[in-house]
């Protein structure tokens, strides 16, 4: 019964992880323009694609407050929550550099 219960509990959480992706993936779709399909940017801007999502967070947390000098990524930081700010980071760590 307790295995039951252990295996219904996995099963139900599957979902939300998948969903949590697929927010993040969705947000992450406004970065392709400037950082490429996925964070693999083509040149000129930097790639986003695997990289940790910790570095990521605090970089856009720095655009945020103005401590990183940026073009339009102090204005497009300051568009995004806390919470959607994890979803992109995470979406970006989990891809493949």
């Amino acid at each position: 019964m307790r295995i039951a219960l252990a295996c219904a509990a996995v099963l139900a959480a599957a979902p939300l992880a998948a969903s949590a992706q697929d927010a993040g993936s969705r947000l992450a779709a406004s970065c392709a323009m400037c950082h490429g399909t996925a964070g693999h940017s083509v040149g000129g801007n930097e790639p986003l694609a695997g990289m940790p999502k910790d570095e990521l967070v605090r970089k856009f947390k720095e655009f945020r407050s103005g401590a990183k000098p940026a073009t339009a990524m102090h204005q497009i930081a300051k568009g995004y929550s806390d919470s959607e700010v994890e979803q992109i980071a995470a979406y970006f760590a989990a891809q493949k550099k």
